[in-house]
């Protein structure tokens, strides 16, 4: 396979088992002059079983900046680079964004071979629909994340997570406080030996007892268009109810506890219904 030069190869890997890799992107890792690795003891393992030896740099988040100017000196020079991270497609939560438009500044060829994403993967099988939105990993401080969710949380469709695994129970509960009334699929190890898919309501989704290990990627289910006409007649005809035998602020406890509304606006409802009566 004769591959172009002045060109950067963007080779999508598998995200667990060897086998999910194309034709196309092992004759590219072959016929490459040097890999671009995120963690070249990592690649190692599906380079061996492919018989690709070749030239391997790391290239990290730690190292990007530096790296730059290297890669595309070498570019220039006619060699043939290609960038993979350590599973699915580079550049998605992955180093590699500088280098892109680094290429894209030097009029340099940027080539996709594409492949395995866990993006992907996850959505075909989590039930949902099929426009979605993919977050990545999220923000490890508490103040961030509320942040970010509560941002998120007015976005209609699905969204697609990255979770590190000994922070699982952590985001799951801020996922219960955000996404209340909506479904969850958490996917553990895809393609791998001990991979597992578990769906439920989020509200009812239980906090894992035992340290969580491997690759998790969560997908939220879109976000149910409630009618508010329909939704105010029911919160209406339930403050009715409740207010013949509790107080205002009781009546307001209840409701809360079923209904997926702010609470000063059913305080309001509940209150008005108090001071008609008295009228």
């Amino acid at each position: 396979m004769k591959l172009f030069t002045n060109t950067l190869y963007i080779v999508s890997t598998p995200i667990g088992n060897l086998k999910d890799i194309t034709l196309r992107a092992i004759e590219v890792l072959k016929n490459s002059d040097i890999i671009l690795c995120e963690d070249t003891r990592h690649s190692i393992k599906l380079f061996n079983h492919y018989s690709i030896k070749k030239k391997l740099v790391p290239y990290h988040k730690f190292n990007e900046k530096k790296q730059i100017n290297n890669v595309i000196e070498h570019i220039n020079r006619g060699k043939i680079l290609s960038v993979v991270s350590d599973a699915g497609t580079p550049i998605l939560s992955d180093p590699g964004n500088l280098l892109i438009n680094e290429c894209i500044k030097n009029k340099i060829k940027i080539c996709p071979i594409p492949g395995v994403s866990s993006i992907t993967t996850a959505m075909s099988v989590s039930g949902f629909g099929d426009k979605f939105l993919f977050y990545g990993f999220l923000p490890k401080t508490e103040n961030q994340v509320d942040k970010v969710l509560n941002s998120l949380s007015e976005f209609q469709f699905p969204i697609i997570f990255f979770i590190q695994p000994l922070k699982i129970n952590f985001y799951i509960e801020k996922f219960k406080k955000y996404f209340t009334d909506r479904k969850i699929t958490i996917c553990k190890e895809m393609t791998k030996l001990h991979e597992d898919f578990s769906r439920d309501d989020i509200k009812d989704y239980q906090l894992f007892r035992n340290q969580v290990k491997g690759e998790i990627t969560a997908v939220i289910s879109d976000k149910k268009i409630i009618d508010k006409k329909s939704n105010e007649k029911k919160i209406i005809n339930m403050a009715k109810k409740f207010l013949k035998k509790y107080s205002v602020k009781d009546t307001v406890d209840l409701i809360m506890q079923t209904e997926n509304e702010k609470k000063k606006i059913i305080y309001n409802i509940c209150l008005n219904l108090k001071n008609d009566k008295k009228n």
